[in-house]
């Protein structure tokens, strides 16, 4: 499979990230880019967005971005840092990169933005099963 269809697949089997709202706007072997819009639903009791939303995102391009050599991944270490709020109607663009591939191991930078501004960044090691995708 390719790196789109393989991300495809999985979307189409990830009610989440449809309920997040996200899109995909760019996929390619060990990087993919999504975008969402925070809505009302998705704040805090401040008014900004929940942290967990941002974290949710940048999980999601986590996932997709580290299945696109075809060897099923999944998360075994993540953290995040918070450095802007957000509010209703910000459009986040989550960007991830790969940092290093090993054969079991892989490492994951997320930056998720808002226009030019980081308004978070996350770090993801995933586990690289045996298992491919078929």
């Amino acid at each position: 499979m390719t790196p789109k269809e393989i991300v495809h697949k999985m979307f189409d089997n990830d009610p989440f990230s449809k309920w997040l709202g996200i899109e995909v706007e760019h996929i390619a072997e060990g990087t993919c880019q999504l975008s969402m819009i925070v809505r009302e639903e998705m704040l805090n009791g401040f008014g900004i967005a929940h942290g967990g939303i941002t974290y949710s995102l940048a999980d999601s391009a986590l996932a997709f971005a580290a299945n696109t050599h075809g060897r099923q991944s999944v998360s075994i270490d993540t953290s995040i840092n918070h450095t802007e709020a957000l509010k209703e109607g910000d459009k986040i663009v989550a960007i991830a990169k790969e940092e290093s591939l090993k054969n079991r191991f892989g490492f994951y930078k997320i930056e998720i933005k808002r226009d030019d501004t980081i308004v978070a960044l996350f770090k993801g090691t995933v586990y690289r099963t045996n298992k491919d995708w078929e």
